[in-house]
């Protein structure tokens, strides 16, 4: 396996996976913790345990959870496959959206610590002036919280990126569908032999989270610049 076809294509499905989900859930976590740091509502306290909630459960709990809801039989699958003929449950597809969900609360939880830091005073000068709510939040709030989205998609590319326990007990780990590097490096160690495939995927792992960061620090850096210029 190591760095023949089945390596790579469980590199490129992992790193396919991760990017669709950190895409994806991305935006819905700008929204949640927008509704978290500035609104005050009845269930406030419920939704940001809802939210939370994946980092305290066990992952396997999750993927069990994902496949009750959105299985060939769950709630939303039966709807999804009934009206647009989309299955989730042992497809990629449900990989990125175990990794997505289990990479969510640490983007928002990045990003809402942005919300915080930002002045409201300039927010408030800005609506003054005669810009609407959304020029308002388009051109003064997100370029302030720019690096903690930033920060957000690192860190939900890196959680999608290394996910196990939700992705695998809701799309199992079938060869060249829904293997990822996490559970292709636990099929491996279950069988005598093949160590120096669980080393070659162990590394790529830490180069790809090691990239990951030495890229957003780099745009960090980017961004900063170009808002003291």
């Amino acid at each position: 396996m190591t760095f023949g076809p089945a390596f790579w294509e469980v590199v490129s499905l992992s790193l396919q996976v991760a990017l669709v989900a950190t895409l994806c859930a991305l935006p819905i976590a700008i929204g949640a913790a927008w509704l978290l740091a500035r609104r005050s509502f009845w269930g406030h306290g419920m939704l940001n345990g809802i939210v939370h909630l994946p980092l305290v459960l066990p992952p396997v709990v999750t993927g069990y959870l994902l496949l009750v809801v959105f299985g060939r039989l769950g709630a939303v699958g039966a709807l999804l496959f009934d009206w647009f003929g989309i299955t989730l449950a042992f497809r990629w597809t449900g990989a990125a959206l175990a990794a997505g969900v289990m990479a969510f609360p640490l983007m928002v939880r990045a990003v809402r610590l942005g919300f915080d830091a930002v002045d409201a005073g300039l927010e408030a000068a800005a609506a003054t002036l005669g810009a609407s709510p959304t020029r308002v939040f388009l051109t003064v709030t997100l370029p302030l919280i720019a690096p903690s989205v930033l920060a957000a998609a690192v860190l939900g590319f890196a959680k999608a990126l290394g996910e196990f326990g939700a992705t695998i007990t809701f799309v199992a780990a079938i060869p060249g569908q829904t293997q990822t590097i996490p559970s292709a490096i636990y099929a491996l160690l279950q069988a005598p032999g093949h160590e120096g495939d669980v080393v070659a995927l162990v590394v790529v792992s830490i180069v790809l989270a090691m990239g990951a960061l030495l890229l957003s620090e780099w745009l960090n850096h980017r961004i900063t610049q170009r808002r003291l210029a």
